[in-house]
Order: structure tokens, then sequence, then C-alpha cells
């Protein structure tokens, strides 16, 4: 009988960090300090509109203060590094989020310099990009740090682990190799970064011990891919075509979950993974956010 793999339940572990954040929320609005989340979106891309949907709507549930600035398709560049400079200056605002993507116009790079690095809970910022390669305190990415969530509380610490990530963004691929390469709880991992460039892709992945899939590809990574016992963290949100389904498509990972299954010791479905963990490390920064600016 062949094994099927442990499916880990984002979800699950993401309630759990949310209800110990919510004693520290507690505690912040003792103080005279309730933690205030501003999400700033252009357009009407309805991926854009679903996820800051669900961001200010964890918020509002955990008792932040949460609202949405949202400004029209053609807003242009200076409109917006407006906005963000009146976000800057409020202080009852502790963190900022531009959705991405922006329109094509927008300099994604000077929008996310234009925030102030203290309120930057997306850890986008130069700033917050070169402490966290000097292994400083900062913000760090919301997805990289679900994804060592999860590894850990999931009972899977990638200490002495060979990691391979396939995806290099300044969103996930890189933020998380080096978070999971440094020192401490959630790192000391030997990490191979790949990517849809990398040759023979395979004879990496089989490798791995923990693989990580973040390179936006549909189900790129099979099971035959895969060393027997290896533990897999999809990141990848793909959406492909199914006429069988209600709404004409359906969601899939960077990893193609039925071959994977059979033969890993653990894997994240899609949906249900990694996507709960980034709103609840969202939720994570915001409220350090806050208790860094009490600090000032």
């Amino acid at each position: 009988m062949t094994p099927v793999a442990q499916v880990i339940d984002g979800r699950r572990i993401a309630d759990d960090i949310l209800a110990e954040l919510a004693g520290d929320v507690a505690a912040l609005k003792q103080s005279g300090v309730t933690p205030s989340l501003s999400v700033v979106l252009v357009g009407e891309n309805p991926a854009s509109q679903i996820y800051v949907r669900m961001k200010t709507r964890k918020a509002s549930e955990l008792g932040l203060k949460s609202d949405t600035v949202t400004l029209p398709q053609n807003t242009s560049q200076e409109m917006l590094l407006q906005v963000i400079e009146r976000l800057n200056r409020d202080k009852s605002v502790h963190a900022i989020l531009v959705q991405l993507p922006l329109p094509p116009r927008i300099a994604e790079s000077e929008i996310i310099n234009a925030i102030d690095p203290d309120k930057d809970v997306d850890g986008f910022h130069p700033r917050n990009r070169g402490l966290l390669i000097a292994a400083e305190d900062t913000f760090v990415p919301c997805t990289p740090l679900g994804v060592q969530e999860l590894l850990v509380r999931s009972g899977f610490e990638p200490a002495g682990k060979h990691v391979v990530i396939v995806g290099r963004s300044l969103i996930v691929g890189k933020p998380l190799a080096l978070i999971l390469a440094q020192k401490g709880r959630g790192g000391n991992a030997t990490v191979t970064l790949c990517h849809t460039g990398t040759q023979d892709l395979a004879s990496f992945t089989r490798q791995a011990d923990i693989l990580i899939a973040a390179a936006g590809q549909p189900e790129m990574i099979r099971g035959n891919m895969l060393k027997a016992d290896a533990v897999v963290i999809d990141v990848g949100v793909n959406r492909i075509s199914d006429p069988n389904s209600e709404k004409g498509y359906r969601l899939v990972g960077d990893v193609d979950f039925e071959s994977a299954k059979k033969r890993v010791q653990a894997i994240t479905p899609v949906p249900g993974g990694v996507g709960p963990m980034t709103i609840a490390m969202l939720m994570h920064n915001t409220v350090k956010a806050a208790r860094n600016q009490m600090r000032q």
C-alpha cells in the first residue's frame, strides 16, 4: 500500500498564531495603542481586491484598526506618492501596505522606497531588506516568514536539513533563503536556490529534505522529482481552466499535489497551506510595528 503524505494545515497553524497575537493586541490596547493597518489599493484588479478584503477582514477580527485607501486605475504616480506621504506622517497609522501589482505606468520600486521603513510591514523597503541580509531585527516579508513558521510549528525544523527553494523573487525566494540559513530558531539549514532557468532542476529537487516551490509555474514539480521522505511547501497559487468547476477554473500550486502526496512525507495544500500563514504574518508585523513605534 502506497503511503499518503501528511497534509500540513496552514489554516489551523495560522489560527494558533492569531490567537497568540490577540493577547499582544489586548496588551497594547491597555497601553492606549490600537495597532493600525492602512492598505492602499490602486485600480480594480479582481485578485487584488480579494486579497485586500481578506487582509482587512482578518485585521478587524483581531481587533486592529484597518482601513483601505482605494484609488482609481488612472491614479498617477505622483498622486500615489502623496497618499503614502500622508500615511507616513499620520502617527495613528502604524503599518502601510501597498497592494501589488500596481498599474504598469507606476514604478513599484519608487512606491516601495517612499514607504516609511518603520511602517513597511511587507518588508520590501531597501532598508529592511538590508537589515535582513545583515541578520538584524527587521520586518521579514510575510510569505517567507509564514513558511518558516509553518515548518517550525508543524514539527519540521529546518536546522541541519537541505532546503531547496525553487524561485528567486525578492518577495519569496531570496528572503526565504536568507532566513532559513540564518542562525537561530527556524534557521541553520543548508539552502540551495533554484529557479526556472536552472538546468536539470530535478537533480536538485531530488536532494531536498525540504522543497519549497515558489516559481509561479503551475504544477511544475512532479512527484518523481522529489525524495520519498521530503517535506514540500507549495507557495504557488495558479489559476488554471477547469470546465467542470462552477467558476470555470481551479487553483493549483507549483507542485502537482496528486503525484507528490503519494511520495513525500508531508505537503501543504493549495489553497489552505501557505496563504493563511501569509495573512497571519502580516498581522504579526502590524502588531510589531505598533509596538516599535510606541517605544520611540
